[in-house]
């Protein structure tokens, strides 16, 4: 895939502006957006990512279009599990709705910028060392497993990783416990003094470095082209602010989203080692040559992820339902 600096250099600002609409046009004044509001610019930003899926396409064949829109889903689903922790950061802070916009979109412009150095890194490492599948393929195993025990716990383990993360901030910082709008800073006494809201966006920063581990090995197990990973990534980024407040309270309906995202990693992961056996050269497997195994196409990976994911969420749909039906259900 030959992408010149000049596409290059467009997308970013492409993608920069479509960042800068977002905040001019609906985060710089205060305010909880409706459902109304949320959905309308959640199809907007989906329908914007699936044309440049199309652009690919065409420019540049159907394996590589394959490939982006493979990536899409798996980053986009990733990000909607990235949710979860949005919501459990935004109750423990107490965070306004009028002013969760701001936070949720500077912390989404941070995780791009995070993601864009993990993918440089990632792209010069298997350039140089094809052994970096190795890595890749057992850290997404580990997480896969990591992520199924910790399912239906999501709340413990992020309130403790969020309470060793606000004692640190407490020692490096003078802290004040009242919000001052959406300000990050403001001054009491005469003392400048970091409000709840720079807090929640340390919080979230740290959280979308955890992200990146998962999302970018992820998606380097479907595609080694470096343009296709940051522009899915990109595109699974914009809109999540709007997804965040349309999906509201069916996030806690989702009950076995988890499980499929674990399947997923666990799937990808086992495509990076089959992918890493095929082009081994370390010297004490098969005495440095390549393993004859099978080869898991895009299309078949596609199938996959988009399978899991229904799979998962009807049947979260259907045990809320039922539980729901039984909750309402007289007491004998």
């Amino acid at each position: 895939m030959n992408v010149s600096m000049t596409v290059w250099l467009v997308t970013i600002a492409v993608i920069l502006g479509l960042f800068v609409f977002d905040f001019f046009a609906h985060v710089r004044t205060p305010h909880e957006p409706s459902l109304k509001e949320s959905g309308f610019w959640s199809a907007v930003y989906i329908s914007i990512a699936l044309a440049f899926g199309g652009f690919v396409w065409w420019q540049w064949g159907g394996t590589y279009g394959g490939e982006y829109y493979a990536g899409f889903v798996t980053e986009k689903a990733l990000s909607v599990d990235n949710l979860f922790v949005f919501v459990i950061i935004m109750a423990k802070f107490a965070v306004p709705k009028a002013y969760q916009q701001k936070v949720l979109l500077l912390g989404i412009v941070m995780a791009l910028v995070m993601r864009g150095a993990f993918i440089a890194v990632g792209a010069a490492a298997i350039s140089a060392y094809s052994w970096v599948f190795y890595l890749f393929g057992a850290f997404l195993l580990y997480t896969a497993v990591k992520l199924l025990r910790e399912s239906g716990h999501e709340e413990e383990v992020e309130e403790e990783r969020d309470s060793r993360i606000v004692r640190f901030v407490k020692k490096a910082l003078r802290t004040s416990d009242e919000y001052d709008n959406d300000k990050l800073f403001t001054r009491r006494t005469g003392v400048l003094m970091a409000t709840p809201m720079l807090m929640v966006l340390i919080v979230i920063g740290f959280s979308d470095v955890l992200f990146a581990l998962d999302s970018i090995p992820a998606i380097y197990g479907l595609t080694s082209e470096p343009y296709i990973v940051f522009t899915a990534n990109a595109f699974a980024l914009m809109g999540l602010r709007q997804l965040y407040f349309l999906l509201g309270g069916l996030l806690d309906r989702l009950v076995y989203l988890s499980y499929g995202l674990s399947i997923i990693l666990g799937f990808i992961g086992v495509k990076l080692v089959l992918h890493a056996l095929h082009e081994n050269t370390l010297p004490f497997i098969n005495g440095g040559n390549h393993i004859d195994v099978p080869d898991i196409s895009t299309p078949a990976s596609l199938a996959v992820i988009i399978g899991t994911l229904l799979i998962t969420t009807v049947a979260s749909l259907v045990k809320s339902r039922n539980d729901g039906t039984r909750a309402e259900e007289p007491v004998e």
